[in-house]
């Protein structure tokens, strides 16, 4: 069990663990705003492992939230255990 809100860095030592030897989830809603800006799998992949994480965390609809993000794209995730991440919504920033 998570003792959350977790710190940036423990939030993204655990988004790293979790890629290289878990598994990553999107929620509909995720792929629907993949969709709308012409995102991919691998976009989302490439956020979480290089973005920084945005803190605090934001416990909204009985989670908590944690925002990644590079200059071009955000990617909001929840923890659903140590080895499971969902992708909530992720988005490109418009110019």
């Amino acid at each position: 069990m998570l003792n959350e809100p977790l710190s940036a860095g423990a939030a993204k030592k655990l988004v790293l663990e979790i890629l290289a030897n878990g598994a990553v989830t999107y929620s509909r809603h995720a792929r629907e705003e993949m969709a709308d800006d012409d995102l991919a799998e691998l976009d989302v992949t490439n956020v979480l492992r290089a973005g920084r994480m945005k803190m605090p965390a934001e416990f909204e609809h009985g989670s908590w939230r944690y925002r990644i993000e590079t200059a071009s794209m955000a990617v909001v995730i929840a923890f659903d255990s140590e080895t499971h991440v969902i992708v909530v919504t992720a988005w490109r920033y418009k110019k």
